[in-house]
């Protein structure tokens, strides 16, 4: 796997990359501002962008603005996007796109590295990963907007927060000490309550926490 890696601090920027080397992961460009981020995700095509949100020319979400512009040329491009906070606003920009593979972590998530390794592999196979913390802010807020998802029981609501941070059906189910069989039952009346039919140009578990959170 290739990764384009953008951070301006330093130590995390090395400590990133070392992470990374650690799992097999090879950093082929690091950059320190967003404008060197968008050149060297065009220059060498990576598996991955990471970049950190917040950080020059602006140091305000120029990170995001460079993710969105390589997302814009190259929709299938897989992101991950760090952070030092919970920004709730961050995170539906980011999941206005459809198209998948995304990824938004808060920075002390790294410290575990197994798990994180385990989220960058997720967001390259396709998946949609989101810190449990900033779930948790999403889902208040889409309780409160949302008439169909606050209908929603609350071990429907455990299993979608835990399909918004990327969790498979296998893991919801270990996760919750519940039979995988019964995740797909949750899954399936999670798709009805929210009136999501089935479709080939949709994915409905991505529509599902777009409609979870994105409120």
């Amino acid at each position: 796997m290739r990764v384009v890696l953008a951070e301006d601090e330093a130590l995390m920027r090395h400590g990133l990359s070392l992470v990374l080397a650690e799992g097999g992961i090879e950093v082929v460009a690091d950059v320190r501002d967003a404008l060197n981020l968008v050149r060297a995700a065009d220059l060498h095509r990576p598996d991955l962008v990471i970049s950190d949100i917040r950080m020059p020319p602006t140091n305000t979400d120029d990170g995001l603005r460079g993710v969105l512009a390589i997302r814009a040329h190259r929709p299938e491009q897989a992101v991950l996007l760090l952070s030092h906070h919970v920004q709730r606003e961050y995170a539906q920009e980011l999941l206005h796109d459809r198209a998948g593979r995304i990824g938004y972590l808060l920075k002390h998530r790294v410290a575990d590295i197994d798990g994180f390794l385990d989220d960058v592999r997720r967001v390259v196979d396709g998946g949609t990963v989101l810190d449990p913390e900033v779930v948790a802010v999403m889902v208040e807020q889409a309780r409160r907007a949302d008439r169909a998802v606050d209908a929603l029981t609350p071990r429907q609501r455990d299993v979608l927060t835990l399909i918004a941070e990327g969790r498979s059906n296998a893991a919801i189910a270990r996760k919750l000490g519940i039979a995988e069989k019964t995740v797909v039952q949750h899954v399936s009346l999670i798709y009805d309550q929210l009136g999501l039919v089935e479709s080939h140009d949709d994915h409905r578990r991505v529509l599902a926490v777009l409609r979870f959170l994105s409120h």
